[in-house]
């Protein structure tokens, strides 16, 4: 496949498509109001995927609510991602990539950011720190990027939506910062069904983002993701198209949080 940043970017957001998954789209809908409720993770939660290219498994991800620790005067979630290529794709290019996020325990917005990746011969480590109240993210290289009040990052963005109460026929937004750019995320809620996994079958919600940002998914197709139609919100699957053909995101593992 060689080393060029196209082909890495495709490898690369295939392993972690749920860590992404909820952070990079935008559509034309309006919103509805987003009703609060009981936060449905805890510490110890960990979530395991496969990650499969047409006939073959890819890659490994998993997503994992590590503890809870001190961020300057806050207290926060650590959530930390991981994302890594297997069987014939690691031996023409090695993936070894982690993301982590600071996610505030009181307010459920992202305070600091962090993602190491290892893909083939590409290496990049990025430091993000947010500063909610001054409405600003301040970036490892010195860049200070402005944002919105209440913003969240790629990874913090997924278990924020987790924290909402959803229903078919519902259209939520947030706003979401990924490499120095601002994106309103919309996420619509289309219909509820009932699928089968290596974790299990689950009833779910079938959500659908829309693309609004350049990268892997820009124009190539829906993407569908079912999140589990209970407290939890589970993200159990996810379909859709990429540059260099379909992929299929399936939970094989969930361990419950104390």
């Amino acid at each position: 496949m060689g080393d060029s940043r196209g082909s890495e970017a495709g490898v690369n957001r295939l392993l972690p498509a749920f860590a992404v998954a909820a952070a990079l789209y935008l559509g034309p809908a309006q919103a509805e109001e987003i009703v609060p409720r009981q936060v449905p993770f805890a510490v110890g939660e960990k979530m395991t995927y496969a990650i499969r290219y047409k006939f073959i498994t890819a890659g490994m991800a998993t997503m994992e609510v590590t503890d809870i620790v001190d961020c300057d005067s806050s207290r926060c979630y650590l959530i930390s991602s991981a994302a890594w290529s297997t069987g014939p794709f690691s031996l023409f290019f090695e993936v070894r990539d982690s993301v982590f996020s600071l996610m505030d325990v009181e307010s459920l917005h992202t305070r600091h950011f962090e993602k190491h990746l290892r893909e083939g011969n590409y290496q990049r480590d990025e430091v993000v720190v947010f500063d909610q109240e001054k409405r600003t993210a301040t970036y490892s290289d010195g860049s200070v990027i402005d944002v919105p009040a209440e913003v969240q990052d790629v990874l913090s963005s997924l278990y924020f939506l987790r924290t909402k109460e959803l229903s078919v026929g519902m259209t939520v937004v947030v706003q979401n910062h990924s490499d120095k750019k601002t994106y309103p995320l919309e996420i619509r809620i289309l219909r509820t069904e009932t699928v089968t996994v290596p974790a299990g079958k689950f009833e779910c919600l079938v959500v659908e983002p829309i693309l609004k940002a350049s990268g892997l998914f820009q124009h190539q197709g829906r993407l569908t993701v079912w999140l589990t139609k209970d407290s939890r919100l589970v993200p159990v699957m996810m379909k859709g198209r990429i540059i260099i053909g379909s992929i299929d995101a399936v939970l094989t593992e969930i361990v419950t949080g104390e």
